[in-house]
């Protein structure tokens, strides 16, 4: 009996347990580590532990010391939406920031503000928290950016984008998920010479500021190790930029002009070679020089069309690179395998989006757990699959959630999951879902 407990005590140590406490998880990399995950959902789908009703926004969950941090929206009182999602309309509302019990759903906090919305798409807050030694810091749709005790949600401090930096709602809402690097949280601002921002993560002073564009694009900042030096990634709608994390000065810098403002996808390091992709200009891999921080492009696509794709054509969702191959979703929902030494496609399938025919800017969000990839699609499904350059294999699919949103002229599902404690966190623009994936 002694040694049969002495036994389940080891596999419980055994098993690796993870939070996700930012954009990407853990690492900032699209990889789950959990052990101790299901190879296959039960009949009826994943256990759902709980439900709670919630405001919209396309907030992804983040995850932490038992935790659940998100960000919601609610519109005034006789305000009206734009019936045009793409029209620029002034709604009054607020944002709010929820806190949750992950074991229960159980609200332990939140903290609502005025906000009046001003850009396209005006569901809710975009950027995934970040959440690290007892603070939770979170950037809403209109630029403001709040630090907060993960404790009870007192605001620490505060910044507003617009009126201290002179930035302009980009059209589609601030978006690019703050990076915490160190004692500097580093965030997509605007405005003149602050396209970036690097910011002291416990008394929100600004440490130093990078950068002048038209707009700031929505591209999370990225963090890299290549050339022997740490090197952040600001990829803004007019150029590839490598910074100093530390000072913001600038490493190198490769002209890019991106129709429509439209850098969103993560870059993704390999290697030596780092992944850029556009809804309509196509990719661009660069190659990384090994000896000081520095880039030469690899290859790119030719295409500037989002029907007539050449390469991959990414918009929402974040490519993963392994072993040589890339595998992203393109413009219509095509989810693509290319080699990433030339860009060169393998394959492509409509399984994990669609279904069936393209569909402009249809989804998938890929994680990485083991052998497989947990997919989660714009339908509200969950989907376990391998990849490979052989093609796509569907091992399981359940669906947890109804799509909500219509701002694309179609119900969707664009936010993105969390995975920890052994379960999957999923939200829409009425609750958020927790479903167990413990086998």
């Amino acid at each position: 009996m002694r040694f049969a407990f002495f036994i389940l005590l080891l596999l419980s140590a055994m098993l690796r347990a993870d939070d996700w406490p930012q954009w990407l998880g853990p690492q900032r990399d699209s990889i789950w580590r959990e052990s101790g995950i299901i190879d296959a959902f039960p009949a009826g789908g994943p256990k759902v532990l709980w439900r709670v009703k919630i405001g919209g926004g396309y907030t992804g969950p983040a995850v932490a010391a038992g935790r659940v941090y998100l960000m919601d929206r609610q519109v005034a009182e006789k305000s009206s939406v734009p019936g045009n999602a793409f029209a620029r309309g002034i709604i009054p509302g607020t944002e709010r920031v929820l806190c949750l019990d992950a074991k229960s759903g159980a609200t332990v906090w939140e903290h609502r503000y005025e906000c009046t919305y001003t850009m396209s798409y005006s569901t809710g807050p975009r950027c995934t928290p970040v959440v690290s030694g007892g603070k939770v810091w979170t950037l809403g749709a209109e630029g403001n950016l709040l630090c907060l005790d993960a404790t009870d949600g007192k605001v620490l401090w505060s910044h507003d984008f617009k009126t201290e930096y002179g930035a302009r709602t980009p059209m589609w809402g601030f978006a690019g998920h703050p990076l915490l690097d160190g004692q500097r949280l580093i965030c997509l601002c605007g405005g003149s010479g602050s396209v970036a921002v690097a910011f002291d993560k416990d008394s929100g002073k600004a440490i130093w500021r990078a950068l002048d564009a038209r707009e700031p694009g929505y591209c999370p900042p990225t963090m890299i190790e290549a050339g022997g030096a740490q090197q952040l990634i600001l990829w803004h709608p007019q150029a590839v930029n490598s910074l100093d994390p530390a000072t913001g000065k600038v490493f190198w810098s490769y002209p890019w002009e991106v129709r429509a403002g439209l850098t969103v996808a993560t870059p993704r390091l390999a290697g030596d070679m780092l992944l850029l992709s556009s809804f309509y200009t196509s990719s661009k891999c660069f190659k990384l020089d090994a000896s000081k921080p520095a880039a030469t492009l690899q290859w790119e696509g030719k295409s500037f069309s989002e029907k007539n794709t050449d390469t991959l054509h990414s918009l929402i969702s974040t490519p993963f690179i392994e072993n040589g191959h890339i595998y992203g979703v393109c413009s219509y929902g095509q989810l693509r395998c290319l080699k990433l030494d030339t860009g060169e496609r393998l394959w492509e399938t409509f399984a994990v989006t669609t279904g069936g025919p393209p569909v402009r800017w249809a989804n998938a969000f890929l994680i990485k757990h083991e052998n497989r990839f947990f997919l989660a699609n714009e339908q509200g499904d969950l989907i376990i699959a391998k990849l490979s350059p052989k093609g796509y294999e569907e091992i399981s699919r359940a669906k947890l959630l109804k799509p909500t949103t219509t701002d694309p002229r179609r119900a969707v599902v664009w936010s993105h999951p969390a995975f920890a404690n052994q379960c999957v966190f999923m939200r829409n623009d009425e609750e958020i879902v927790c479903a167990s994936l413990a086998k």
